[in-house]
């Protein structure tokens, strides 16, 4: 079974129309239509659409950004569609996942998805060693000053206040606390 997914960003003034139209020229018996960002994940008709793949089905779009703008994205879900035991299709691009051209070429999409993200990762990695090497920490600052932190330990420890009374004080959580009164006991190391 042919199944299309059309879809128009929320910030675009248009109708699937055109899509699904284009869908139901290329012979898909039912379509999926919705208006949602590419970039956000939590999309019914699409999930819908996943959902009631079968094996020998074909997931049918007029274009492949209309599926997703992530390429991250776009490679889960012809996971998902692949491990339905169904094809994919574009009706613009010609990606045929039910042929075997068309396998190769997804094959090479997540390849090539896969290096960049290695590249990111690599880049990431020499970008914090070297700003280690500066004495630039990642992270977030800390919320409190090592004063703040005297006082809550000090407190919780001498019985004043309670970790809970020391948490709302110093709009933190309670782990936050606990960890402080932590390393307080267990004293400079």
């Amino acid at each position: 079974m042919l199944l299309g997914y059309a879809r128009v960003s929320t910030s675009d003034d248009q109708s699937t129309t055109a899509q699904s139209r284009a869908l139901r020229d290329a012979g898909c018996e039912r379509i999926f239509e919705e208006v949602a960002s590419g970039g956000r994940w939590d999309r019914p008709e699409l999930h819908r659409l996943l959902d009631h793949l079968r094996p020998g089905d074909t997931l049918v779009t007029w274009k492949l950004d209309r599926l997703s703008r992530s390429l991250r994205d776009a490679l889960t879900i012809m996971e998902r569609v692949e491990k339905a035991g169904a094809g994919f299709r574009s009706l613009t691009e010609a990606i045929d996942t039910t042929t075997a051209p068309g396998r190769m070429l997804m094959h090479m999409v997540a390849a090539f998805a896969e290096f960049e993200r290695s590249m990111i990762r690599e880049r990431t990695s020499a970008g914090l060693r070297q700003a280690r090497l500066e004495g630039r920490v990642g992270g977030r600052r800390s919320k409190l000053t090592t004063r703040q932190r005297q006082e809550i330990a000090e407190s919780v420890l001498s019985g004043r206040r309670t970790a809970a009374d020391m948490a709302r004080l110093y709009s933190v959580s309670q782990p936050t606390v606990s960890r402080i009164v932590a390393d307080a006991r267990s004293g400079p190391g």
